[in-house]
């Protein structure tokens, strides 16, 4: 009776060995996917302000939320041409610092105190941002865009 229970046992701490060595490797390359899948994940976006200029610019204010602070984000400020009748890109800037920004109050109510443009040659473009709802809004930031290209004013 006892070998029967003995065996029995044995069998039982093998099959639940078995069973947790199983679950941690399959733990384990599931942390290994996810940590290597996280690596070429495109940080998250969001688009907070758009301008058409006739048929000459497209230019778009987008928040990118930093991949290691999940409280910050930075501005991309962006132009499009026409080309071929369809908008290309033709320049970008990264508006204050890289993740500068917190990105709730960029992608909530109110987020852009100004964004404003005019159909000439050159473009003047101003930008001021919600800093926090505290703090307030950001000094404007001025900028030209000649020919499609960005240029600090």
């Amino acid at each position: 009776m006892s070998l029967v229970r003995n065996q029995y046992r044995n069998r039982t701490r093998r099959a639940a060995t078995a069973a947790v060595t199983l679950l941690m490797a399959a733990g384990l390359g599931s942390a290994a996917a996810g940590a290597a899948g996280a690596a070429t994940v495109p940080p998250q976006t969001r688009q907070i302000a758009s301008s058409t200029l006739g048929s000459d610019y497209k230019i778009t204010l987008t928040a990118l939320r930093s991949t290691e602070n999940e409280y910050a984000a930075s501005v991309r400020l962006q132009v499009y041409t026409q080309t071929g009748g369809a908008w290309k890109e033709s320049d970008r800037v990264t508006v204050g610092d890289v993740d500068g920004w917190f990105w709730y109050p960029l992608t909530g109510s109110g987020a852009v105190c100004e964004f404003s443009t005019a159909s000439t040659e050159p473009a003047p473009l101003t930008v001021s941002l919600l800093v926090t709802p505290s703090i307030g809004c950001s000094e404007a930031t001025h900028y030209v865009v000649k020919q499609g290209r960005v240029f600090a004013d």
